[in-house]
């Protein structure tokens, strides 16, 4: 066995995963695909990062900085420019093939595996937008690198479809660097990024939000490059509207329409998954139904803080370790967490009374803005927590505990959140 535990990914969670699972005791190797730590925070330099975990401001590449150097401190061993081709269930635990520059493909085995590989942008291909196919339509986070870590400018007149973070943060980046940004057009009636960015980014320089409106053309010149794009609003049932045509002469529309957790090493698995996250169903210990492979961070829901990414995966580094010590008892019952009314859907899936009992971190979204709702979680008859929640929006996680010692073996677990 080559090491104990194996970190597949060393942005913001793999790095809090891997220091977590070290400060246990455990043996520890990082495997990280680029040439340096620190994950798609390099590329955001903007500041709103570190305020929950070190409870000051940062830039994404100094929130960075501080687990870097923490991970360097604890004498972690780590691959940089490698890449994971495959991972395979052994009886032993897990064998992994890597690649890279250096060392050529390359075979080790490891008890147990964290997987920390974050989440992709949606393309334009996934959501078909009509219209010709010219240069200039972009992700938003492929725009964020451009400008920020190559220093070249994607465009001078530009559009965003989509109000995800990335999208919001690169509206205000674009305005300040000096391109006109002509608007927002995002498909929902409701955005779908933190509130702090619609004000910080859209409302403070005066970029139109459209809400209920997506692109329906997309139109280039002779020299196949954006010249204008057509947004229209959308009825209840998505629909474009006749007659609400906006047209606008852009040179460069930017994609932020969706985050997808990045699972695709898990494919050769029989790992049980979630049509709602778009990744993998997990336990309290973000434990999957593979025995030893946990995940957690982006690539098992994608979050709004990064904040929430790091605590997530310290939780989850530390229950990594508990599985190699075997800090399991023999009691095989698990219970379902459904997610009930208003609710796109909750994590973790279930619980697993095999694992020493802990309080456990229960993360939810809803499936519409609400302005006041009571939360409840039931089981059979049996409430098990009530609490009024104020001002709950689709594009913020929402958390609350739940002690394990309260949970009976049988019924199912519901969680509600009601409109009052």
């Amino acid at each position: 066995m080559d090491t104990e535990i194996v970190v597949i990914g060393g942005g913001a969670s793999g790095l809090a995963a891997s220091i977590a699972a070290k400060q246990e005791g455990r043996n520890v190797l990082l495997i990280e695909k680029e040439d340096k730590l620190g994950g798609i925070l390099n590329q955001c330099i903007h500041n709103g990062f570190g305020l929950e975990v070190f409870k000051e401001e940062y830039t994404g590449p100094e929130y960075a900085e501080k687990y870097i150097q923490k991970f360097y401190e604890s004498n972690i061993d780590y691959l940089l420019d490698t890449t994971v081709m495959n991972v395979d269930k052994t009886d032993e635990g897990f064998e992994i093939i890597l690649s890279s520059k250096k060392t050529g493909m390359k075979k080790i085995s490891c008890k147990s595996i964290i997987m920390s590989t974050g989440c992709y942008e949606r393309t334009r291909g996934s959501i078909s937008i009509p219209g010709d196919r010219p240069y200039g339509v972009i992700t938003a986070g492929s725009a964020q690198r451009y400008l920020n870590i190559d220093g070249y400018m994607v465009g001078k007149k530009v559009f965003i479809l989509g109000s995800g973070d990335i999208g919001l943060i690169m509206a205000r980046r674009m305005h300040l660097e000096g391109a006109e940004v002509l608007g927002v057009a995002e498909l929902m009636p409701y955005s779908n990024g933190l509130t702090r960015n619609i004000v910080q980014c859209l409302n403070d320089f005066d970029i139109p939000l459209y809400l209920s409106h997506t692109v329906t053309e997309i139109r280039s010149n002779k020299n196949n490059r954006l010249e204008s794009i057509v947004i229209q609003e959308v009825d209840d049932s998505y629909k474009p509207i006749s007659g609400t045509e906006k047209k606008f002469d852009v040179d460069t529309l930017l994609l932020s329409i969706g985050l997808i957790p990045d699972i695709a090493l898990l494919d050769n698995l029989d790992v049980e998954k979630d049509n709602k996250t778009k990744s993998v169903k997990v336990n309290q210990a973000y434990e999957t139904n593979v025995p030893g492979l946990f995940i957690c961070g982006n690539s098992l829901q994608v979050h709004d803080l990064v904040d929430n990414v790091s605590k997530e995966s310290e939780r989850a580094g530390k229950c990594a370790s508990d599985y190699i010590l075997a800090k399991k008892t023999n009691e095989n019952d698990v219970i379902k967490i459904i997610a009930g009314n208003n609710l796109l859907f909750v994590t973790p899936h279930y619980v697993s009374f095999s694992w020493v009992s802990r309080q456990t971190v229960i993360q939810f979204r809803s499936t519409s803005k609400i302005t006041k709702g009571l939360l409840t979680v039931t089981q059979g008859d049996t409430e098990l927590l009530k609490k009024r929640l104020n001002f709950v929006v689709p594009a913020e996680m929402e958390t609350f505990n739940l002690d394990i010692d309260t949970i009976q073996k049988g019924n199912d677990i519901l969680v509600n959140l009601e409109v009052l």
